[in-house]
């Protein structure tokens, strides 16, 4: 005798979203700071949150110019209005098909990488799941943080302060600081020098031109820091010159990073092909937010290449990061993996400080994953309302 066991599962009401609302936040800053491209005298933010009919709400943020990426995301809420946003990828889809052909590589990407995050963050909520769940499981539970900062000033005592900054972040439990390059060869070389003896051999220590410096630049650069036990050169050379990064990994024993200003899968094939970099560095709120880094990740995979995702901005940006990277399988796989690192901006920025909540918290030079729904995170609404330039 057969029995047959049938399931009454209830079904739930579709997700509409009724409402995208999006704040341009802005922040004078105490004293500015540049790098080898320009000068930064204010943090200006662009995040997006969608509200479903049932009041189940997302976040998500934009990396690049806010005013630019909240006009984007106008230009796509048509396109969303009363969709269901638990079809995330179909609506990813549509948002990159509407756009294409003026949009291949652009800040637009920023817009939709900003729903895209929002999108998730409302996916794990209506699930009760995080969103690295939903990405496909946690492959590691915490992660290495490692500090942004040693930026430039027009302090006259510019290798005094960088030296003490970098001490501080090693007091503060960092395993691992990045500084700035691309003044000049030899200023480069005297801050490397410097900071790594300040920090003492232990601390992992990488360097980030921003697209500074021509390839034979580059080069020299490279051979004269080596000694300084360098762990990545970020962006050496122009973005562009994919053969230029290539070339550059034939001439140093430091590994070659770049990806922050890739857009898509497609783009990051050409980095990829070219063997332009040994470490892929996706940035998801501007590259096609998680839909798209989970893309480029099993694409990166596929050639050996290394990922660990450029972030700036906030803690909506920070925490979809920690997500991504806890859903990043290890490569290659063994029984005691390496850790794996995510970017925690320490220059000055009130917004990123106090717009999340619960705030990050670095433990023996860990932070942990989330492992609430959705990104983990909610905003606070005294501090949206203080930095918002948006009426």
């Amino acid at each position: 005798m057969n029995i047959f066991f049938i399931l009454d599962i209830k079904q739930t009401n579709k997700l509409k979203i009724i409402k995208i609302e999006t704040h341009v936040l802005s922040n004078q800053l105490e004293q500015s700071f540049f790098f080898s491209q320009w000068a930064y005298n204010e943090r200006r933010i662009c995040v997006v949150k969608i509200t479903t009919d049932q009041g189940i709400y997302g976040w998500g943020e934009g990396y690049g110019p806010a005013d630019v990426i909240r006009q984007g995301i106008t230009l796509l809420e048509p396109i969303l209005i009363d969709k269901d946003p638990l079809e995330n990828e179909s609506l990813w889809f549509e948002m990159y098909r509407k756009t294409l052909d003026f949009a291949r590589r652009s800040v637009l990407f920023a817009a939709i990488s900003a729903i895209d995050i929002a999108l998730w963050d409302i996916k794990g909520k209506a699930l009760n799941l995080p969103v690295s769940t939903l990405l496909g499981g946690q492959h590691r539970k915490k992660v290495v943080p490692y500090a942004t900062g040693l930026y430039f000033s027009e302090s006259k005592t510019l290798v005094e302060d960088l030296i003490a900054e970098a001490k501080d972040y090693v007091a503060q439990g960092f395993k691992a600081i990045k500084m700035k390059v691309g003044l000049t060869i030899k200023d480069d070389v005297r801050h490397v020098k410097n900071v790594r003896a300040a920090i003492g051999p232990d601390i992992q220590l990488m360097v980030d031109s921003n697209h500074a410096y021509s390839l034979r630049e580059a080069a020299e650069l490279a051979r004269k820091i080596e000694p300084y036990n360098i762990g990545w050169f970020e962006e050496p050379v122009s973005p562009e010159f994919y053969d230029q990064y290539a070339q550059l990994r034939q001439k140093t024993s430091i590994p070659i990073a770049g990806g922050e200003c890739e857009y898509l899968r497609y783009g990051f094939l050409q980095l990829l092909q070219n063997k332009s970099v040994d470490i892929a560095q996706i940035e998801i709120c501007a590259s096609g937010g998680l839909t798209e880094a989970k893309r480029i990740g099993s694409l990166a995979s596929s050639f050996g290449v290394e990922v660990i995702p450029h972030v700036w901005g906030t803690g909506i940006g920070f925490h979809a990061a920690l997500h991504f990277i806890a859903n990043i399988e290890p490569l290659p796989g063994r029984l005691f993996p390496p850790d794996i690192f995510v970017e925690y901006d320490r220059t000055e920025n009130a917004i990123r400080d106090r717009l999340t909540f619960p705030a990050v918290q670095m433990e023996n030079g860990y932070i942990e994953i989330p492992q609430s729904p959705g990104l983990g995170i909610d905003i606070d609404s005294d501090a949206l309302k203080e930095f918002s330039t948006t009426p």
